[in-house]
């Protein structure tokens, strides 16, 4: 199953809220009734799982890694990023 794509939210300002699921058996991110999940295998040590979500949702939504900024969440499954 490829990731989803998701271009159309990908506009400058937009506010992105990502449920997050560390240590899964695979990474992947779903987009059910508006509601964002990213599934990724590493561990929530040392911000390893929050650049692994950073990474997979600019590449969802088609802008660089570099442009994703992570507002709030840092320690919390429920994370708020803004596109920069």
């Amino acid at each position: 199953m490829a990731d989803p794509d998701l271009s159309h939210l990908s506009r400058p300002g937009a506010e992105i809220a990502v449920r997050v699921t560390p240590k899964a058996s695979r990474n992947r991110i779903t987009h059910d009734a508006g509601v964002i999940r990213a599934y990724v295998t590493v561990a929530p040590e040392g911000g390893k799982a929050n650049a692994a979500v950073q990474k997979m949702l600019a590449k969802a939504l088609g802008v660089a890694k570099s442009r994703l900024v992570l507002l709030r969440g840092q320690a919390a499954r429920d994370k708020l990023f803004r596109i920069d």
